[in-house]
């Protein structure tokens, strides 16, 4: 059954979360030197600067299947581009630099969503009503945790990718670099295509095919570590 509610809470979580996602990796170059993505609209709360079509619509359809296969705010944004040569520390420093930007930023917002939600949690605990507030805290907390942990995958257009590609010798990194125009497709297909083909070939239990629950699993984890033993069964939240 689809608890529609819980994937409007997702889906508004994630239309904030990107936004300042990328407007940390925006801030963090401005911060370095470089305002380009500021001159390019990227430094805005407004979310047709920050959106991306393809990495929305996976983290919607993805927030719908949430009660068969947990998955919180898997998507991504329009990627912040750098000029690596405005950067005061260095080209390839600087780029490293502002793609870890955005995945800090995200850990830092939701584990302060996830504290804020501890705090609260006495006060929202009055009736099924006001529950729904502690609740929708919890899942903003953990698709900005869940947004930080998936752009840690090393394959365009997520940070980790950025990240990979400044750590590589130079000729490696132009051989990297080959693999972008095939990077949405190869996520897709890890988050959709290959668990469905593995499930078909009876090798559904194998790790590499559930990504989307391990994130979910750790920015779980995370939260749990915060919050405490607050009486909201959040290990169960996507049964909501």
């Amino acid at each position: 059954m689809i608890n529609v509610l819980l994937a409007l809470m997702i889906i508004g979580s994630f239309l904030v979360a990107i936004i300042l996602h990328e407007l940390g990796h925006t801030l963090m170059a401005g911060w370095l030197g470089d305002t380009t993505p500021r001159a390019e609209g990227r430094q805005t709360l407004s979310l047709p600067a920050h959106i991306d079509p393809v990495g929305m619509l996976m983290c919607v359809v993805l927030a719908f299947q949430v009660v068969s296969a947990p998955a919180m705010g898997l998507g991504w944004g329009k990627p912040v581009k750098p000029d690596p040569w405005k950067m005061r520390i260095g080209p390839n420093a600087g780029v490293f630099v502002v793609a870890w930007a955005g995945p800090v930023f995200s850990l830092i917002i939701g584990l302060l969503t996830a504290l804020i939600a501890h705090f609260a949690a006495p006060y929202l605990l009055g009736n099924a009503f006001i529950v729904r507030v502690l609740q929708l805290l919890i899942v903003f907390a953990c698709v900005n945790i869940s947004i930080a942990l998936f752009n840690l995958i090393p394959l365009y257009p997520l940070d980790g990718y950025q990240i990979v590609y400044t750590l590589l010798p130079s000729k490696q990194a132009v051989q990297f670099a080959k693999s972008a125009p095939y990077g949405q497709f190869a996520i897709l297909a890890l988050f959709f295509l290959v668990p469905f083909l593995a499930g078909l070939a009876g090798l559904g239990d194998f790790p590499l095919f559930h990504l989307s629950y391990y994130i979910w699993l750790g920015a779980m984890d995370l939260i749990s570590l915060v919050v405490g033993n607050i009486p909201v069964d959040i290990g169960s939240l996507y049964k909501i």
